[in-house]
């Protein structure tokens, strides 16, 4: 799990605590990928220990409460255990809001986490206290939207971290069937290619879509030491029960899943038709 490690804190000081944000290269050989579009940091929001965004449904509307996507594993609570799910707790957590160029322009904060689990994926969503709308109005701020369609290897994106103001690019290698690590294991996980080497705290970044600016995954580990299966190094588990270990490359949960789950008024509803999320 990506969150904050002290050798992350030891590379920021090596690069220095006032550098410019830092934007990974392209992958070698994408001559003839799409063009990297203008992603930015709008509507990304540093937490306490990971990164996240102000995130909205294709169907939500702009008074409807704002949302916050992060990783199950960044909740203050604590990691929920294998087949735990997170459902409508109070939350007084705050985040820092960013605008385009990384700067904190703000803070945001949660009444209630909405929904978190580190089962079958690695995800929390937060409501906050204001709408789109009034975010839209005081800070000039849009929120990200979440795709409702699966994401193909191949494509072009870039992971978005608000707790280290750093854009990573690169592509999608292609989907884990199962991930585990330690006592967790997840579906059909996003495999990068190796220019999104990802660091401690970006942890609940969003991965945008370069082409259309939608989140399609949410950022949450990747194999650090070459064990295999342990926490902070997951293995890729196939159809079979082959265990694969890929040193260095880093991984995300696909979010298409989580709009089918919310009806108006950004209401999680996990007997809605269509949504496979895990419950309670």
């Amino acid at each position: 799990m990506r969150k904050p490690l002290v050798v992350a804190l030891t590379a920021l000081a090596i690069a220095g605590a006032g550098a410019a944000p830092a934007v990974a290269a392209p992958e070698r050989g994408d001559s003839a990928a799409p063009a990297i579009q203008a992603v930015n940091f709008a509507g990304t929001v540093a937490l306490s220990n990971c990164s996240g965004s102000v995130v909205r449904m294709p169907d939500s509307e702009d008074h409807d409460p704002a949302l916050v996507l992060t990783n199950g594993h960044c909740l203050e609570t604590g990691f929920p255990g294998p087949g735990q799910v997170v459902v409508d707790r109070a939350s007084s957590r705050s985040f820092g809001l960013l605008n385009s160029a990384g700067t904190r322009v703000g803070t945001l904060r949660a009444n209630k986490i909405v929904y978190g689990t580190m089962t079958d994926t690695d995800a929390a969503i937060y409501q906050l206290t204001r709408t789109y709308a009034q975010i839209r109005s005081t800070y000039g701020i849009n929120a990200l939207t979440l795709n409702d369609t699966r994401p193909a290897a191949g494509t072009a994106i870039s992971v978005v971290s608000g707790y280290w103001k750093r854009i990573y690019n690169c592509s999608i290698d292609g989907f884990a069937h199962r991930l585990k690590e330690g006592g967790w294991t997840w579906k059909d996980s996003v495999r990068y290619t190796s220019s999104c080497n990802t660091i401690g705290g970006t942890s609940g970044s969003p991965v945008v879509d370069q082409a259309t600016g939608k989140v399609v995954a949410v950022n949450n580990t990747g194999n650090e030491d070459g064990q295999s299966c342990t926490v902070n190094n997951p293995c890729e588990v196939d159809e079979s029960g082959n265990v694969t270990v890929r040193q260095g490359i880093n991984y995300a949960q696909q979010t298409y899943q989580f709009p089918a789950c919310f009806g108006i008024g950004n209401k999680l509803d996990l007997s809605a038709d269509g949504c496979v999320l895990p419950k309670p």
